[in-house]
């Protein structure tokens, strides 16, 4: 999530990643919601690869 400047309100960035990954790019973790993935859906920063995701299906795992 990030913070709107103008209003103070969180707004959802559409991104997955690891939490050490959205907390170095300074977005924030939303407490409520947690959803996990595979190491091998991401990609070298920490985010969610949808081609690797493609690759390496495990529909069960989310």
């Amino acid at each position: 999530m990030e913070v709107n400047p103008t209003s103070g309100e969180a707004i959802w960035t559409g991104l997955t990643g690891t939490r050490t990954a959205l907390q170095r790019d300074g977005f924030m973790i939303n407490p409520k919601a947690s959803a996990y993935c595979p190491t091998d859906w991401l990609d070298e920063r920490g985010y969610l690869d949808v081609e690797l995701a493609r690759r390496h299906p495990r529909p069960w795992s989310i």
